[in-house]
Order: C-alpha cells, then structure tokens, then sequence
C-alpha cells in the first residue's frame, strides 16, 4: 500500500482519503470530503465537503460530486456525469439539508447520464450513457433513456457474466432456470375455428395447491413490479394478455424471462427475489400462490433477502 498520490496542481482540503487513491491535476476535493482505497479522480472534479465515497471507485472527468452524495465501493462513474441534490434549487436559498443519493457497490453510471436527487441506484446496476434517471434503480438493473426505463437485468457472475440474460423462446415441456427451482412451463396451446385455448392441470403444471390468486394489469411500461421474495410462498405466473419480462434472483444466479403468450407459465420458489418490468400496454399477469397473503411473508428489501438467503457472505 502507498500513500494518496495528489497531483500538484489538484486542491485537496480533506487529509481524509485512502491508500493508493490518485487526485489529479485541476481536481477540487473540500473538506470534509471521505473518500476511500484505491479511487481514481481524473482532472477536472469537484466533490463537496459531505460527500463519501468508497474504495476502488473511478470518477472520470467533470463530474461533480455535490453535499449529499454518496458513493459505494467499487463504483464507477463515467465523463460528465451530472448529480443533483437539490429537487427545488432556488438561487441564494439553499435547504436546511441536502436530498441524498445513493450510489451502491459495484454500479456504474455511464457517460453525461443525470441523476436526480434522492434515488439510489442499487449494486451492480448500470445506468446507460445519456440516460436521466428519475427513479431508483433496482439492483442489477439497466436502465437507459429519458426518463429511463428497465430494459434488462445483468446476469450473476455464477451464470454469465454481465451480459444479457438468455432467452427462453416459446417451446414445449419444462425450462430448467439458471435459477435453481424456477422453471419455466410450456402449457399445451389448442387453436381450431372456435378460438384458442390453454389449460393447466394443477398437480401436473403447478407443484402446490393454489389458495390465493391475483391479477396484475394496467402497469405502465417505464414501472417495475415484485421487487420482493418470499419465505415461504410459492407462485406460478401466466400472462394471459399481452407480455412483461421476469427477473430472477436467488443470490448466486440470475436469469430473465419474456413471457408474451398465455402458454408460458413460471413457477417461482420461495426465496427467489423477482421482479417484473418493460409490460406491454395490454400486459394482464394471472398469479397463483401457494399461501394466503401475509405481510410477514415478504422480504422486501435486496440486502434483507441478501442476508437471509446468503447468511455466511453478506
């Protein structure tokens, strides 16, 4: 390990920064600022005085790093990122306090996206080049445009790598997830002049008893559903209208579906966090559960699910 390599020509007025950490030349860092091991701040960056930031993180050139802000560790942050921490700046007027954003581990933010402030983009997220972000970003999520939008969700390192997750076209019998226990049913589809028609057995198709069922509709396209796991329920989903995308998550692996006809069907375990994004319009999710609904069921957040579900690594 070394000590901090500051640039000449870079102003740095906190001593509180890590090992192994390079300012350089034309960075302006105030006091007060925390920043962590092993970061790199390319010329031409501001950062505030109540700002932190984690070990190993890159903040390319001219960004601005505002009170407020926070960065995780191993974050990246590309070229002319803009934050924000301020949701009605008026000039001379400053608020009591500064609306934080969060920044998780390992997210990246691509460059001259926009970041409202207060959300946080959840670990390992990224968000596209360009892109304005208005909402928090789930974990593993990426997102793009203006607003932007969910386009698809990166696969685990276990399971791929950061690319896109595999596709599972329309086929027949059962599609063995990346995720153990989720598996993917191809219904028997039965078309003549009268119409068509799709049917599950339960026993067969659906490995629990249903008590309970739901139906989700009227989603716009740009909002995410799920976002939770259960402890103890089961859930088989069919789009009976229209289409959404399915993501996957035990901890270890990660997959996605697209499910766009009523003879695909998903059965998903308890304790897998799933979520459902990019609907269609006429998008209409039928849900069988295994259980009636209990609030005390639900793991609602990502590091809650992280620590039950991986209680040694978290």
């Amino acid at each position: 390990m070394a000590a901090p390599f500051l640039h000449p020509q870079a102003i740095v007025e906190t001593p509180d920064i890590g090992t192994d950490t390079r300012i350089w030349a034309f960075a302006y860092v105030l006091a007060g600022a925390r920043l962590g091991r092993d970061c790199s701040v390319c010329s031409h960056v501001f950062i505030e005085g109540d700002v932190v930031v984690g070990d190993r993180v890159t903040i390319k050139s001219g960004v601005q790093l505002w009170d407020g802000v926070r960065l995780g560790d191993d974050v990246c942050v590309g070229p002319n990122v803009t934050f924000t921490n301020d949701l009605f700046p008026r000039s001379k007027a400053p608020p009591d306090e500064f609306t934080p954003t969060t920044v998780e581990d390992g997210a990246s933010i691509g460059a001259n996206a926009t970041i409202l402030a207060g959300v946080t983009i959840g670990r390992g997220a990224m968000v596209g080049a360009g892109a304005v972000v208005t909402r928090s970003v789930p974990p593993h999520a990426v997102v793009t445009g203006n607003p932007a939008r969910i386009v698809r969700y990166l696969a685990s390192e276990r399971t791929g790598g950061t690319t896109e997750a595999r596709a599972h076209p329309a086929g027949t019998g059962v599609v063995e997830s990346l995720v153990p226990g989720v598996r993917l049913h191809h219904l028997a589809l039965r078309r003549d002049l009268r119409g068509s028609l799709v049917a599950a057995e339960f026993g067969e198709h659906l490995p629990f008893q249903p008590v309970r069922s739901f139906v989700v509709f009227d989603v716009p396209g740009a909002r995410i559903r799920g976002e939770h796991a259960h402890r103890i329920c089961h859930q088989f989903l069919i789009v009976v209208a229209g289409a959404c995308s399915i993501s996957v998550d035990d901890g270890h692996a990660r997959d996605e579906f697209r499910l766009d006809s009523p003879s695909m069907a998903l059965h998903i375990p308890p304790m897998v966090w799933a979520s459902q994004f990019r609907h269609s319009d006429d998008a209409v999710l039928l849900v069988f559960a295994s259980h009636a609904y209990d609030p005390g069921d639900y793991i609602r957040d990502y590091a809650d699910f992280l620590a039950e579900a991986l209680p040694t690594s978290v």
